[in-house]
């Protein structure tokens, strides 16, 4: 099995202050991570390519992404929310993670790899079709996901995002989209506060209390996630793995361990192989311990490889 690993230095180079959680350290965690298990030897490692305007317009309005690019600043920072900023490689550094993406979903569907993992930051999950939030300026699984609809002529699509956080901007992104199956687990209440009170049909949320365990996660993928997957037979599975969920996590109040994720990775490795010729593509979204971040990126990699 082909496994590619996709990147940017780039994507190290954007920073949103010293002491903010969504740090360069996180690649480099998992970057020394990969080369201390001997991973680093067995995947197919590429640069990225930045997406172009018209891929990431598939998944944003026009008028804000102008407003992304006119707010680029040639020094220091500039605010594009209240915990989203840009200092002047932030731009090039989400049009790469974006461009990672679509180039991951180009390489499976070439079948040059069979699945692709993107170690990209900024992460993109809650960035709304007309607005930056929750640390993201672009949809990178959704500007991913309308390139293989568009380039490919995919008719069913599932992306799948196991972030403790609500994956707003990609509900907000496909909703009603009956090509995409968009599932979703999170801790409720917690940021961003959405996800519970949906209705559109090819929505699954998954709200979980504070204190979810492992069991009770796997419970609940089991009874939600899995039986949709199956019927909806995707032609691709696109993850937005966001590692936050994590015991040690500093932003949420769950309790899973690295074994957890290893679990979910590879029920969506099963239905992959049952429905998409085992196609996967998958981007980092959140996780902000570096130890637990960089351990579980290993388990998820390994799940992929068959725990090989």
């Amino acid at each position: 099995m082909s496994i590619g690993y996709i990147t940017h230095h780039h994507c190290q180079m954007h920073e949103m202050g010293d002491y903010h959680p969504e740090q360069p350290a996180r690649l480099t965690a998992i970057n020394d991570r990969l080369i201390a298990t001997g991973l680093d030897m067995v995947l197919r490692q590429y640069d990225a390519l930045p997406a172009s305007r018209e891929q990431v317009a598939a998944a944003h309005e026009s008028a804000y992404i102008d407003t992304v690019f006119r707010k680029s600043p040639e020094h220091g920072h500039v605010s594009l929310d209240g915990d989203t900023s840009m200092n002047p490689f932030s731009l090039q550094a989400a049009l790469h993670a974006a461009g990672a993406v679509v180039q991951g979903v180009d390489k499976v569907m070439s079948g040059e790899l069979t699945q692709v993992f993107c170690g990209v930051r900024p992460p993109g999950h809650h960035a709304e079709r007309d607005k930056a939030m929750g640390f993201c300026l672009f949809n990178n699984i959704a500007v991913g996901a309308y390139h293989a609809l568009e380039k490919y002529g995919l008719e069913r699509i599932a992306i799948v995002d196991f972030d403790v956080h609500h994956g707003n901007g990609t509900e907000d992104i496909v909703k009603g989209d009956e090509r995409i199956l968009f599932c979703s687990s999170f801790q409720h209440p917690l940021y961003p506060h959405t996800g519970h009170g949906t209705s559109a049909a090819n929505i699954t949320n998954v709200p979980l209390p504070a204190g979810c365990d492992g069991p009770a996660f796997r419970s609940a993928i089991s009874e939600h996630w899995l039986p949709r997957l199956a019927q909806f037979q995707p032609q691709l599975v696109m993850i937005s793995a966001g590692f936050d969920a994590h015991q040690a996590d500093p932003l949420a109040d769950f309790n899973l361990v690295d074994e957890d994720f290893a679990w979910v990775t590879r029920r969506l490795c099963e239905q992959a192989d049952a429905s998409a010729e085992g196609r996967i593509v998958s981007s980092l979204e959140g996780g902000y311990d570096l130890h637990a971040l960089a351990r579980c990126v290993e388990a998820h990699l390994k799940a992929m490889l068959g725990d090989a």
